[in-house]
């Protein structure tokens, strides 16, 4: 939800006051759909570890209930597919709506003819980026 996150820029009319610029962009679906998959899996992670150790004997006897077990991990493996690529595409609109150039492109102190407006630094993304390749 980057339009909740205020930028603060300088206005050059008077140095000691700056204007709010807020960012632009809501990309906390993929990101919400990523984590709650996750917390699903592990969930039936757990519970299928409870029925493996504690009721073996009703797992290897009825035969339903390994076919059941393998169809679901079939389901939370593509829905853990889905979610990798809607997080790593969130992640790329995020990195994208708060790129340095996109920045300073929507600052209006910019735009001046003789303003030289340079972003310092990237910000740093290398454990976004690890999110998704997880």
């Amino acid at each position: 939800r980057l339009y909740q996150i205020p930028f603060e820029m300088p206005d050059c009319e008077g140095e000691s006051e700056s204007r709010t610029l807020n960012l632009i962009g809501d990309f906390s679906a993929p990101a919400e759909f990523f984590v709650t998959l996750g917390v699903f899996s592990f969930l039936y992670t757990m519970a299928a570890l409870v029925l493996y150790l504690r009721f073996h004997s009703l797992y290897s006897e009825n035969k339903k209930i390994p076919i059941a077990d393998f169809c679901i991990t079939v389901c939370f493996t593509f829905f853990w597919l889905v979610a990798a690529a809607a997080w790593g595409k969130g992640l790329m609109d995020v990195k994208a709506a708060t790129r340095p150039a996109s920045l300073i492109a929507a600052m209006a102190v910019c735009q001046g003819e003789d303003v030289v407006c340079n972003a310092g630094t990237t910000p740093a993304m290398g454990l976004a980026n690890i999110s998704v390749v997880r």
